[in-house]
């Protein structure tokens, strides 16, 4: 016996607000049936059969590869589709995504001119991602209880959450809709309930702007400046988030402490996100990825349903070159990728370009928070190739294998992240920059040592976070669509940012 909520055929709308709140009515029509089963199913009922609920879709039809949008909407690089045809795509957490998905809809519309079609979908919603926040009930259930839980509900397929449409590799089968999205709604809850685990901080909170850092001295200057900012009655941010949703508010008045709620947890989450709040979520989000492009792939891959901004690397590297001092800046305008963890996905003859919007927004902030202009700056910012490898150890290589190829790709730095989050930042359309910090010099005989490290960074972090911080700022000042440039797009796009 099959049990599944009501089947809502598809309606047309043209106003972008009634097709959401459509999708709403289905996504909750959904989640309540799986939420009211599984609760059911816990307390020991087996007359269940098999449950069942799908995720809302939404779908367009265009028979014109015209668009009707005038000026005002032509430089955006997305909000159509490619060609004429049949385009869908399914949908989660309208909650989460309320003003992204209005965006997409009212996009659709205005370039388009047909009616968005919403109706439930064929795609079942696994019912580990119905689960509410910090409901963990089938953690009740004994060992045979939870192996039970395949005969009654739909677990996560792995095949229905692949990239292959973000890494251009997904080709539909004749009669088949193209894709509206570059994630289906599985992938996407997927990675929501991953940032969880990694993070220690609900999807909700994550701004639009994130910095990634593989060191936790900006972490802890970050969370002193978020503290000092919530101290600050007239901060434009709302709130700081720490792991464990620890949320401390701004202060309404002079002298008046600002107000906190939830606890810390035990230990640290792998990766702990941190998060200046602002109301439009234009805010920043840091998270300390720690050491390796594996840890770099593993949080941007989540990060990336989000549809943040703009994403950049602030770390520590190696300065290969002899001009270089500690504690000068290399701002990367190019990447060698030796890291592996993209090869599969996103093939080495990919380039990875520079963004001028990015760049143009980090050089200024170097300008801006160290004061220095002209060949002063220059003294301490250099522009070049930043090599990224998964080798920890790459000195002890024989043969100066990798110092010949470093040299033959003209590197000015070396580190383990900045490569990845770059190429995925590339490949999930996601705006990218990198500016690190030289705190060592191998091939010149500076290595590592405790004495020279504290002095480092006690020198340097603070200064080259706000110097992301200011960046932020600049590119927040400027706008988000000078940032989605038609530079990550491909040939035939999915509509939606």
């Amino acid at each position: 016996m099959l049990t599944e909520p009501p089947f809502i055929a598809p309606q047309r709308f043209l106003k972008a607000s009634e097709a959401l709140a459509q999708v709403q009515r289905i996504y909750e029509q959904s989640i309540a049936h799986l939420r009211d089963a599984m609760r059911r199913f816990v307390a020991g009922d087996d007359t269940l059969g098999h449950v069942r609920a799908f995720y809302p879709l939404i779908r367009v039809k265009t028979d014109t590869v015209s668009r009707q949008g005038n000026a005002e909407g032509a430089g955006l690089s997305y909000g159509f589709v490619a060609g004429p045809g049949r385009f869908e795509t399914t949908i989660t957490r309208p909650d989460l995504f309320q003003a992204y998905y209005i965006e997409q809809f009212e996009l659709l519309l205005y370039n388009h001119g047909v009616a968005l079609e919403v109706c439930t979908s064929t795609q079942p919603i696994p019912v580990h991602f119905s689960f509410a926040d910090n409901d963990h009930i089938e953690g009740t259930m004994d060992v045979t209880r939870r192996a039970r839980m395949r005969d009654v509900f739909d677990l996560p397929d792995l095949a229905a959450m692949d990239d292959g449409i973000a890494n251009g590799t997904f080709e539909p089968r004749a009669g088949e809709p193209q894709p509206l999205s570059l994630f289906t709604a599985p992938r996407v809850d997927y990675s929501l309930h991953r940032l969880r685990h990694y993070t220690g901080t609900l999807p909700e909170q994550f701004q639009n702007f994130v910095l990634f850092t593989n060191y936790q001295f900006y972490i802890d200057e970050f969370i002193a400046l978020g503290r000092a900012a919530m101290a600050d009655p007239a901060s434009p941010y709302m709130a700081f988030v720490e792991p464990g949703n620890v949320t401390t508010w701004r202060a309404t008045g002079p002298g008046v402490a600002p107000a906190s709620e939830g606890n810390s947890p035990p230990r640290l989450p792998q990766m702990p996100g941190y998060h200046l709040v602002r109301a439009d979520r234009s805010g920043i989000s840091m998270v300390n990825i720690g050491v390796g492009p594996a840890n770099a792939k593993n949080i941007t891959d989540h990060i990336a349903v989000l549809r943040p901004h703009a994403w950049i690397m602030l770390g520590h590297c190696a300065g290969l070159r002899n001009t270089q001092q500690l504690g000068d800046y290399v701002l990367a305008h190019g990447y060698v990728r030796e890291d592996h963890v993209l090869d599969e996905e996103l093939p080495l003859w990919v380039p990875i370009p520079a963004l001028a919007e990015i760049q143009v927004a980090l050089e200024q902030a170097v300008a801006d928070v160290t004061g220095l202009k002209g060949s002063a700056l220059k003294s301490i910012l250099r522009t070049g190739t930043v090599a990224s490898t998964d080798n920890r150890n790459w000195e002890l290589l024989p043969d100066n294998q990798p110092q010949r190829r470093f040299s033959q790709s003209r590197a000015v730095a070396l580190d383990m992240e900045s490569a990845t989050i770059a190429a995925n930042g590339f490949r999930f359309r996601v705006p990218y920059g990198t500016l690190l910090c030289v705190s060592d010099k191998p091939l010149h005989g500076e290595i590592k040592l405790p004495g020279m490290a504290n002095h480092f960074y006690r020198e340097r972090v603070d200064q080259h976070l706000r110097i992301g911080m200011r960046a932020v700022e600049l590119m927040r000042e400027r706008g988000r669509d000078q940032l989605h440039s038609r530079k990550l797009r491909s040939f035939a796009e999915v509509a939606f940012q």
